[in-house]
């Protein structure tokens, strides 16, 4: 994403939806670290996930500070919306020792500050000295905030994610089309690769899971160069990504005829996905979908091989997830609302039997119910 993907209102918008609840947690400054969030108020896409980044996000209106790497200097400052552009990186330079000379430059000590602790991008050590810098200006750690603003998606975004969509069906099509005796899975997934590219996705923000014969079981294995053969049993999930915002896809093969535990497993997970699907409608909680696919998996005797979440919330990412900090889970209580777009996702995983499914679907949460996105089948398809 930069600039130029959206009209300079809809990041206007952005900004003031975040100043709004900025202002309703008394906060005067935002620290805003999190790679997505940064691409999220002014544009800039580059690879920030690899070092720390931090956008000065004030309160009032006025010139934003950004804080690049400095080999991202020059991309975030033809491509993004901050005025005031920093570098940091140049030998022996420490990136905390630039932050501190900023706040003092800018007297943003003397502010009400929040700072942002993702669940990834922020080091430890750099945390620890984010607190001895700040001291008591810190008065917050409101890493939902931005979260909680851009969970709802503009049409412009969800065009965006319609787009991504589209590319994961290609994608699984072109994977449909080679997967064959003798072909190995990086065979697949180099297939995969060149459609959703050619369509113009960007590199993809999770790493691509394609599991087959003993190693169903495993939700997450990359793509190997081990040949599939007749009766392999496979799950494929990917997600392109258009302008960073992603749209997932996983799906349920099986190389020649499914044994009937294969089918039995795979219509628990499929009835699970279709009962989670069926819930989701805006003003109710993410937990009705959650508990829906939860019952259909544990009446069928498979609780203890649910081993992953139900769904979450997804929409632009950067790497190394898709994953949203709003997720369908026990314990996590969260409206839904028109314009959310959240997977659906619950998974059997047997070790004892070598065996797994996952279906993967991504669903606009509309007034009336939920729309899903993707447009492929999600049968078992038997090859």
């Amino acid at each position: 994403m930069s600039k130029y993907d959206f009209e300079l209102n809809e990041f206007k918008a952005r900004q003031k939806r975040v100043r709004a609840a900025m202002g309703a947690e008394g906060i005067d400054l935002l620290l805003v670290i999190s790679p997505v969030n940064i691409n999220y108020l002014i544009g800039v896409g580059s690879k920030m996930f690899q070092e720390l980044h931090v956008l000065f996000f004030t309160l009032e209106e006025g010139p934003l500070t950004f804080l690049a790497r400095a080999t991202e200097v020059n991309e975030a400052v033809m491509f993004g919306l901050a005025e005031d552009v920093r570098g940091w990186g140049r030998e022996p330079e420490d990136v905390m020792d630039v932050i501190k000379a900023i706040m003092e430059e800018k007297g943003y000590l003397n502010r009400r500050i929040g700072l942002e602790v993702p669940q990834y991008y922020l080091h430890p050590h750099d945390y620890i000295k984010f607190r001895e810098i700040l001291k008591d200006a810190l008065v917050k750690e409101p890493s939902t905030l931005i979260q909680n603003v851009k969970v709802v998606k503009s049409p412009a975004e969800l065009a965006y994610m319609r787009k991504a969509s589209d590319m994961a069906d290609a994608g699984m099509q072109a994977a449909v089309d080679t997967i064959a005796e003798g072909k190995a899975g990086t065979d697949v997934a180099a297939q995969i690769f060149q459609t959703i590219m050619d369509l113009g996705s960007d590199a993809p923000s999770s790493p691509m899971n394609f599991a087959f014969g003993d190693l169903s079981c495993c939700p997450h294995w990359s793509p190997s160069a081990d040949k599939l053969k007749n009766g392999d049993f496979m799950h494929l999930q990917f997600g392109p990504s258009y302008k960073r915002y992603s749209a997932t896809i996983g799906r349920q093969l099986c190389l020649g005829q499914p044994t009937p535990r294969m089918k039995e497993i795979y219509q628990v997970a499929r009835e699970a996905t279709d009962a989670a699907i069926a819930e989701i409608k805006a003003g109710v909680s993410g937990l009705n979908s959650h508990a829906a696919a939860k019952k259909v998996i544990t009446d069928a005797g498979m609780e203890q091989y649910r081993l992953h979440l139900t769904g979450y919330v997804v929409g632009p990412a950067y790497p190394p997830s898709f994953v949203d900090a709003v997720v369908m889970n026990t314990g996590v209580d969260y409206i839904l609302q028109a314009g959310m777009v959240v997977t659906v996702e619950p998974p059997v995983f047997i070790m004892e039997e070598r065996l797994g499914v996952r279906l993967i679907e991504n669903v606009l949460v509309t007034e009336t119910g939920g729309e899903v996105l993707s447009n492929f089948t999600r049968d078992l398809i038997v090859l």
